[in-house]
């Protein structure tokens, strides 16, 4: 008579998983805030809206993941910041509509669970959402033994925010004459990886220890640079100063993001040279011989999160900004667009 066989012997450890599920309610915990209820490990998170100071409550949802900079993590083994990638490729999303995150959940997929990397992911998330001030409350790994090569695990993240109906920020207020403010980010955030692989580790042969530099630094410690999370910087600006649309700069680069929020009776006029541009970039122009067209629709380069902001208050929102030491330069404006005109336009 065979063998009976178990959940185990398939390459699935319940055991394990349980263990797991106890980290996360420490890292969990140090992410509660109020409307918070139960904890991690129940058949769905629970959170309760405090609805008092919102006329017409409107909740904004976003899903992302990371994409392929999971293959970075994965080539150094260096796992705990990926997380605050998931945070914030979602919560930005949500932010620049002017909705204040409430709670997050993730979802982390691998072949083989091994509980020291997990939790070294979820601790990112963790850090994520303190970052973003929600809450994690809830999230789900599955272990999926043939899915995935050694080592490898996939992840998706989900939020939810809220703001006032009558606050809703999606540049229906934009106008001719308003100033365009770019917002630094910390460097290729978690968009375009594809091809930086395909130049750092097909063409230039590098290894993820191999010194750059043009960088000061590994390329592997720069590709793993986690995306600078913008929601609190985002409610300390709306608070009081008038701003009529944000543009989260992730796939598609500058000219189509900024493109989702400008209406079609306008076109934004952007200047060249008008900000800094980290080294990362003009690294990956040379090395990949890449056009400028394709650098911009491909890469942030440099601005993580654009702001359109009436001429009056572009002062303000600067001196914000710095206070808050956050990078900020003004990249254009907006003008009338007439005919055929493109909606982004670059000029030097």
């Amino acid at each position: 008579m065979s063998k009976p066989l178990t959940y185990a012997d398939a390459g699935v450890d319940i055991d394990k998983a349980n263990r797991l599920v106890d980290d996360i309610k420490a890292i969990a915990k140090e992410t509660q805030m109020s409307g918070v209820m139960g904890e991690i490990g129940g058949f769905g998170g629970l959170f309760s809206l405090n609805l008092s100071h919102i006329e017409d409550p409107v909740l904004v949802s976003s899903t992302d993941g990371v994409g392929t900079k999971l293959k970075i993590a994965f080539m150094m083994d260096t796992h705990d910041t990926v997380g605050i990638d998931l945070v914030a490729m979602c919560v930005n999303d949500i932010a620049v509509q002017g909705a204040k995150p409430l709670f997050f959940l993730d979802y982390l997929s691998v072949g083989k669970l091994k509980t020291g990397i997990a939790t070294d992911i979820i601790k990112g998330v963790g850090e994520g959402c303190k970052l973003a001030k929600c809450a994690l409350i809830g999230g789900e790994t599955a272990e999926m033994p043939g899915m995935y090569q050694e080592g490898e695990y996939d992840m998706a993240g989900f939020s939810v925010g809220i703001v006032d109906n009558n606050k809703i920020i999606d540049g229906s207020g934009i106008r001719v004459g308003h100033q365009l403010i770019g917002i630094a980010s910390s460097g290729l955030h978690s968009n375009g990886y594809s091809l930086v692989r395909k130049i750092c580790f097909d063409v230039l042969k590098l290894k993820t220890d191999s010194h750059v530099p043009e960088l000061g630094k590994t390329i592997g410690e720069e590709l793993l640079t986690p995306t600078i999370i913008y929601a609190d910087t985002i409610q300390h600006l709306i608070r009081d100063l008038p701003i009529h649309g944000f543009a989260h700069i992730t796939g598609g680069g500058i000219d189509e993001n900024v493109i989702r929020i400008i209406p079609q009776t306008c076109k934004a006029v952007l200047r060249k040279d008008s900000w800094d541009i980290p080294p990362v970039f003009q690294f990956l122009k040379d090395a990949g011989n890449v056009s400028e067209p394709e650098m911009l629709r491909t890469f942030n380069n440099g601005i993580g999160l654009i702001a359109a902001v009436p001429e009056d208050s572009v002062q303000d929102v600067m001196e914000r900004l710095a206070v808050m030491e956050q990078k900020a330069y003004i990249l254009g404006d907006i003008e009338e667009r007439e005919n055929n005109d493109p909606q982004v336009e670059w000029v030097k």
